[in-house]
């Protein structure tokens, strides 16, 4: 029980102490869950946000729940998806009710402004932390390379691509494990 109220808590307290979008969580999570927590890896934070970029819903609200069902089964995993998602719903609610009566003012929307700023350095930051674990060799240096083309040039969908860097990592993995069996018979 100590365990599911800890999930629930620690995910409160993410959900209620940041702003952005899944990205600009992810230093912070990893912060949070992988160097002070130990609950995740570098990697394994990275697989749930690339199954979370995949599966319906909000990347972090799907890591919050693949990490609590990792820690405490579908009930951790409910709980740290409520935790992270409860002080979202009241603080929307109440920005919701006030939103219409200050979007106008020029300070609000300069606020705004410095806000999306900042989400975009964090990111950054984010994503420059996760390349050192992510592209560590020229095949992953390939494959990073071929998906911000299919993202950036194609928009292709992030589905389609996290499922078919998957494969394709899959297939090198295996043509490397032939090439070392074969040169050990």
């Amino acid at each position: 029980m100590k365990e599911l109220i800890k999930l629930y808590l620690v995910f409160f307290r993410i959900g209620i102490t940041t702003f952005g979008g899944g990205y600009a969580l992810l230093p912070i999570l990893q912060r949070e869950l992988v160097e002070q927590r130990g609950w995740a890896t570098d990697e394994e934070l990275m697989d749930y946000f690339a199954i979370g970029q995949c599966t319906p819903g909000i990347i972090s609200v799907n890591t919050a729940t693949f990490i609590g069902y990792q820690r405490a089964g579908a009930t951790g995993g409910i709980l740290a998806t409520l935790g992270f998602v409860t002080p979202s719903l009241i603080v929307i609610t109440i920005i919701a009710a006030l939103i219409q009566n200050f979007a106008d003012y020029r300070i609000v929307q300069n606020a705004f402004a410095g806000i999306r700023a900042g989400v975009c350095a964090i990111s950054l930051h984010a994503i420059i932390k996760l390349w050192k674990n992510a592209v560590v060799d020229k095949t992953t240096l390939l494959i990073f390379m071929t998906v911000m083309v299919l993202s950036f040039v194609l928009s292709v969908s992030p589905v389609f691509m996290v499922m078919g860097a998957g494969i394709f990592g899959i297939i090198i993995n295996f043509i490397r494990a032939k090439k070392i069996k074969g040169g050990n018979d």
